[in-house]
């Protein structure tokens, strides 16, 4: 991961910062940023870079590993899995999406009737 794409954690958000990076490095893989034999970061360089304890990013790590999605080898590192276990599950999918559109919509002090409104428009426009 020279280039690697910025994770980033939001201290003001209710959800615990590992499932936080969990949810971005799951993207980032299913949406192939991250391929499958790429290295991830050192714990403790991601858990410098992010200001977090590095026993934070080894639980992200961990139940990635659980999961399926990467693999981790003593001196070889954490590595995205060969054939990452994402679920096929559209529906689970689009749930998760949702709640973090939710999420980042109140982070920016939307409300309610504005997030339903920004939705309402998107399914609006033309299909691209």
């Amino acid at each position: 991961m020279t280039d690697r794409p910025a994770l980033t954690v939001v201290t003001d958000d209710p959800t615990p910062p590992y499932e936080q990076l969990r949810r971005q490095l799951v993207e980032l893989i299913r949406y192939g940023v991250l391929a499958p034999g790429d290295r991830l970061p050192p714990v403790r360089q991601l858990a410098a870079d992010l200001g977090l304890a590095a026993g934070t990013v080894a639980r992200t790590y961990r139940e990635l590993e659980m999961a399926g999605i990467v693999t981790s080898r003593r001196g070889g590192g954490t590595r995205v899995a060969a054939a990452p276990a994402l679920g096929s599950d559209p529906v689970e999918a689009l749930r998760e999406r949702a709640a973090a559109f939710v999420r980042e919509a109140r982070l920016l002090g939307a409300d309610e009737a504005q997030i339903v409104s920004a939705v309402a428009h998107a399914l609006a426009a033309p299909k691209r």
